[in-house]
């Protein structure tokens, strides 16, 4: 009698992990495709993080997403199958089983640049302000690069941070037509303004925008919270009250990094439109 193969398996690895929406995300991408799977929480103690994605490995495990705290852990883990995007960013979020070894990619920027192309931002030539010199930050300066911004300046609270990601930025001599500068919140205005403002720090979980000077924003100009919400978030008020035109939350970020792994995984493109449209819908609902 031959042994039933496992089977396949995807996952999101986290901790905490309860509130992660990929379940339904990748559950409403394999019904649009019709590729089947099975796609889990998995909680990991926060020190256990490789004995978790053995056991998963041992259970017919072939992909996982990885959200907080472990982006970091899942970059050394893929360190010798890395793609250029994580290399460059720095973490992992999408790991995938093939011939017998972790690959790694961060999808995060990806994700980004597609919901900003979908919301109808001009990337081409534009001058944009990064808030935030953590992981979230350093996983979109390479997509943002490629898709054509003229300048990039990163603040952050504390500017030695912002400033030894754009130093390692210019280290990495990818995308030199795009000049990335840096330094102090206060810094963050200049004149004429930006294209586009990004929100890649975590202040939204205390419901508080961050603390930026008036006067940012150029005409017609976007801001774009990488938090989302049932309502807008903190830092959208802010900015609509500073003159951004056009202002969005994370969402689409979330469900566009989530199609780019899908794809990874299954060399198909899921349509992230009606996704987006029915997670909006649950999130107004309050479910």
């Amino acid at each position: 009698m031959t042994e039933a193969i496992p089977q396949a398996r995807y996952a999101v690895i986290g901790n905490p992990i309860a509130h992660s929406r990929s379940p339904q995300i990748h559950a409403m991408f394999s019904q649009q495709t019709g590729k089947p799977l099975r796609y889990d929480r998995l909680l990991a103690p926060v020190d256990g993080f490789a004995d978790a994605v053995a056991a998963f490995v041992a259970d017919g495990g072939l992909g996982l997403n990885v959200t907080v705290p472990f982006k970091l852990d899942a970059y050394a883990l893929a360190a010798d199958h890395l793609s250029n995007r994580a290399r460059l960013a720095g973490a992992v979020n999408t790991l995938s089983w093939r011939d017998g070894v972790w690959h790694g990619c961060n999808t995060d920027g990806v994700g980004l640049v597609n919901d900003l192309l979908r919301l109808g931002v001009r990337l081409p030539g534009a001058a944009v302000l990064l808030v935030g010199a953590g992981g979230a930050a350093r996983g979109v300066l390479q997509p943002l690069a490629e898709a054509g911004c003229a300048r990039i300046h990163i603040v952050n609270r504390t500017a030695a941070r912002a400033e030894e990601l754009a130093a390692a930025w210019a280290a990495s001599g990818v995308s030199p037509q795009t000049r990335v500068t840096a330094g102090a919140l206060a810094t963050a205005a200049v004149p004429g303004g930006w294209n586009l403002v990004i929100n890649a720090t975590a202040s939204g979980l205390q419901n508080a925008a961050p603390d930026l000077p008036p006067g940012l924003y150029a005409d017609g100009a976007a801001a774009y919270d990488m938090m989302y919400g049932a309502q807008p978030t903190a830092f959208m008020r802010q900015a609509r009250t500073d003159g951004a035109a056009l202002t969005a939350d994370g969402l689409g970020m979330l469900v566009g990094q989530a199609a780019e792994s899908f794809f990874i995984w299954h060399g198909v493109r899921p349509d992230a439109a009606p996704v987006l449209a029915a997670l909006r819908e649950a999130l107004a609902a309050g479910s």
